[in-house]
């Protein structure tokens, strides 16, 4: 049965017919339609009668089991009766009960109580969810604006949730010495073990439960998102996989992002590729390994690279980094307009001075770049199969003043932090070892590789000039007693209606090498860097 009535709690705002946000009752406008009819349309700001009506007319429906009637309050009906439809056919909820809680502005909180029933299993669920009221373009009538996550806020457009046996049974992660991996201990790993599920769960052994989930559309599948169970009716027997993770490492990923907000770190095994650690704050979106973000001067390494192995530069050579350089009509600039008029590229590599890069635009062709991500670090090319969803970072081919921006990790460039840590780790290690989470034993799946190496020339020349960020540069704060053989690169990404830079930190020590970034942090060596250097710490 579904409950009758939709409890309202109230709130500070009533229903009477004044404004969120100002001025009087909602306008209208003299429209002409296709058949030469005059009507009004209602403009305005909605009034707070007309936010709170809107949300009970819908969440009463819904609840009362009129999922037509319901759709209707809605901006897109056919697409809100497929899934309030299916909420009760497909979801096997019942028992719905929705409270609705105090409106701010257009947008109107609810809390949701049900009931899973599946073939006499039954299991309540509980969750809270938003809806935003808008004006209807055709008429300005007010309306809940449609999305999936109305209905449940882990569904996308294009999602759906289902009750049933699950198509892919469970799996017991494993971390690299055999303890079972949770995301009840380690809260960031959820995305993760939800990945790990999706890849071997129909071999590795187990057998499916039957569940609620969340069943990923197209547009999800191609974010990469896995499925994502809510409720377990019955337990499946769960198969088992074992990760290259490692637990106190593990551990210490996640106190160090939990410190900040929107920050995301990875820590390999230089010598392996091996996937040590991987965490991200709000446990939510896998930036860590999924994200696509400019890298900011982090980008510099490979850049660097491309330089030494063409013979453009060395890190003694005398190189200036003026304040400005113009390239195809657009004017760089250094951080704080700084400038470096006597200096040695390697001074220039270690104070992440930008123009000193950007002036060697014009010496360039536009794919060389991308070719040296490719080629010698294994970027942008697809083919990492780490054991779960990546992405393996993308340096497209740009000309101009894009490819100028490239050259410092800004235009086009897009990684994460597996894919710095990477870098890093190809630094130390002088040749490429794609990371992985799960060893390639366990499937016999192939690991992407290299097309080349670096020679031994350049390896030194890049670590001449990380290990000078640590000891002289931009690292120097971050990197403080770190010891062993180090290097280091700073990295501050802008972006655009965003008041702080990405910041971005990547570093190696030994055998071991990590990257983080923390979203509109700022500078790299005060925000990413302090968490990177912890975990080397830890590691070693």
């Amino acid at each position: 049965m579904i409950g009758a009535v939709i409890a309202v709690v109230a709130g500070g705002a009533g229903f009477g017919a004044y404004t969120l946000f100002g001025g009087g009752a909602a306008e209208g406008q003299q429209r002409t339609d296709s058949a030469g009819v005059h009507k009004t349309v209602k403009t305005g700001p909605l009034t707070a009668a007309e936010v709170r009506s809107t949300a009970t007319r819908f969440l009463t429906a819904w609840q009362q089991g009129r999922p037509a009637e319901a759709a209707a309050a809605t901006s897109d009906a056919s697409a809100a009766t497929a899934a309030l439809t299916g909420y009760t056919k497909d979801a096997h909820l019942t028992d719905v009960t929705l409270t609705q809680g105090t409106p701010s502005g257009a947008k109107v909180p609810f809390s949701v109580k049900a009931t899973v029933s599946y073939q006499g299993l039954r299991k309540p669920l509980s969750y809270d969810s938003a809806l935003t009221v808008v004006r209807r373009a055709s008429d300005g009538a007010p309306v809940v604006d449609w999305h999936a996550s109305v209905v449940h806020p882990d569904l996308r457009d294009g999602d759906t949730l289902v009750t049933g046996e699950a198509g892919t049974p469970p799996v017991k992660a494993l971390d690299r010495n055999g303890n079972e991996l949770t995301a009840a201990k380690f809260p960031s790993l959820g995305t993760v073990l939800d990945g790990l599920r999706d890849k071997y769960g129909k071999t590795a052994g187990g057998r499916a439960g039957v569940e609620l989930r969340v069943v990923r559309g197209a547009a999800s599948k191609k974010a990469k998102l896995s499925d994502k169970t809510l409720v377990e009716l019955s337990k499946g027997t769960p198969g088992t996989v074992r990760t290259t993770l490692d637990p106190a490492l593990q551990a210490a990923a996640e106190e160090q992002v939990n410190r900040r907000k929107r920050a995301s770190v990875v820590v390999l095994r230089v010598s392996t590729g091996e996937i040590l650690a991987v965490a991200n704050s709000g446990h939510g979106f896998n930036t860590a390994f999924l994200g696509s973000l400019a890298p900011g001067s982090t980008m510099k390494i490979v850049t660097a690279t491309m330089l030494f192995e063409k013979g453009l530069v060395t890190p003694d050579a005398q190189h200036p980094c003026p304040k400005t350089y113009d390239l195809a009509g657009w004017t760089f600039h250094n951080d704080g307009d700084s400038e470096i008029k006597n200096g040695t590229f390697r001074q220039s590599f270690g104070a992440s001075c930008n123009n000193a890069f950007i002036d060697f635009a014009p010496k360039l062709s536009n794919s060389d770049l991308t070719k040296e991500a490719q080629q010698v670090y294994g970027l942008g090319m697809n083919n990492w199969a780490i054991g779960v969803p990546s992405f393996d970072g993308s340096v497209p081919v740009q000309s101009g003043a894009q490819m100028g921006a490239s050259l410092i990790g800004q235009g086009g460039v897009r990684m994460n932090p597996l894919n710095m840590a990477s870098v890093a780790a190809t630094v130390q290690a002088g040749t490429f070892h794609q990371p992985f989470l799960v060893s390639p034993d366990v499937d016999h799946r192939s690991l992407a590789k290299a097309a080349r190496t670096m020679s031994a020339k350049t390896q030194s020349q890049l670590k001449d000039v990380m290990r000078f960020t640590v000891r002289y540069g931009t690292a120097v704060k971050a990197m403080a007693g770190v010891g062993g053989d180090v290097g280091a690169k700073t990295g501050s990404a802008e972006v655009d209606g965003q008041e702080k830079p990405n910041g971005w930190f990547t570093a190696y020590r030994d055998d071991l090498a990590a990257a983080a970034v923390v979203q509109a942090g700022g500078h790299g060596g005060d925000t990413a860097g302090p968490i990177v250097a912890a975990l080397l710490k830890a590691g070693g």
